[in-house]
């Protein structure tokens, strides 16, 4: 998915269909960064996922007016504070991938120093076909993309799925493309611009939409990832979701 590209290279980046584009293959019209790190102790060796994340169509819960998103990632924790009246449509959205843990596990793959770090590309190559084109409509463009706002990422009109990315400067400039900011990084802004950058936007889009954790843990393992998103606030809309379901254990990749 793309952000949309805003100062050459940047706006280029980010707008690329990189995967902003989200792939065209990929989620057809989301977002587009992510990255990951490498195993190292701690990490959990089989991962699961909440069996209701493969019936998008059935995750239309209504967001609070406003709600808080504890980001626990291995570069720290931060924390979004969610306003539904920036953007409903995308608020409602990340609500329900949030409360079904959608973002478990996965990395922030696409990292670009001054302009946006994004994710939004599951973790299970399963749960992010069944996302592929559960696209909704596009919000109005309420609040701009300053610094530390989330914003999901898009193909086009009408292509938001997953994907999002924080803004790291005042992207302003994204405003007139259509991306519109539901929340922003009230605490912890600091861990998000430590967040792993050296492998830019090397990380395949298509690759990590059809291999999940798989591929990038082999080819781009100091990738950041999050290890768990939790609603903290307001309490009644931290409900627990399904249980999970444990995923099949990869197959060894050849030499």
């Amino acid at each position: 998915m793309k952000i949309s590209k805003f100062r050459a290279p940047l706006l280029a980046a980010i707008v690329s269909f990189s995967f902003f584009a989200i792939n065209a293959a990929g989620q057809t019209g989301t977002q587009a960064p992510a990255k990951k790190p490498a195993a190292t102790a701690g990490t959990r060796t089989h991962m699961s996922y909440d069996p209701a994340l493969l019936h998008p169509a059935t995750l239309k819960a209504q967001a609070p007016d406003t709600f808080e998103v504890k980001f626990t990632t291995t570069a720290g924790d931060f924390v979004v504070q969610v306003n539904r009246s920036w953007a409903p449509i995308g608020a409602d959205r990340f609500y329900n991938l949030v409360k079904h843990h959608f973002f478990d596990g996965e990395a922030f793959f696409r990292v670009m120093p001054g302009f946006i770090v994004q994710f939004g590309l599951s973790a299970f190559p399963q749960v992010n076909a069944a996302w592929q084109k559960a696209n909704i409509k596009d919000d109005p463009v309420k609040q701009s993309n300053k610094a530390g706002t989330i914003t999901f990422a898009t193909a086009g009109p009408n292509t938001r799925t997953t994907q999002l990315f924080i803004n790291f400067g005042e992207n302003g400039a994204l405003d007139g493309q259509g991306f519109a900011a539901f929340g922003t990084v009230t605490d912890g802004m600091d861990v998000v611009q430590k967040i792993y950058s050296g492998y830019g936007e090397a990380p395949d889009q298509n690759e990590i939409q059809n291999k999940g954790k798989t591929y990038l843990e082999a080819k781009f393992p100091k990738l950041d990832t999050i290890k768990s998103t939790t609603i903290i606030s307001p309490a009644s809309a931290a409900g627990g979701a399904t249980p999970a379901h444990p995923a099949p254990k990869p197959a060894p990749k050849p030499q």
